[in-house]
């Protein structure tokens, strides 16, 4: 591995917004498990939004574990990104 580069990590949440559940961990990697995850991702037309930082505090989570209460604006961010996707991709195909 060439000096200073980074190894790619990745993870992915699962949340259902009919429950009062907080989304929770359902898959992490780094490197080549984490090319798969990306991969498996667009391959199903999952969105999928870049944030370091925030990787890096899912990597610290156990699998099917809840993320905690200090990832819940960040979280609801990215999930109004994705709900703000869903919405433009749903406008296209009825358009």
């Amino acid at each position: 591995m060439a000096k200073g580069r980074k190894i790619k990590k990745a993870a992915a949440l699962a949340y259902d917004h009919r429950g009062p559940e907080a989304p929770r961990l359902i898959a992490k990697g780094k490197g080549d498990l984490a090319e798969k995850i990306i991969k498996l991702a667009k391959e199903h037309d999952i969105a999928i939004k870049e944030d370091a930082d925030l990787v890096e505090a899912l990597m610290l989570l156990d699998l099917e574990e809840a993320i905690p209460a200090e990832l819940y604006k960040v979280v609801a961010e990215i999930l109004a990104f994705v709900y703000s996707l869903n919405q433009k991709w749903k406008q296209l195909n009825l358009g």
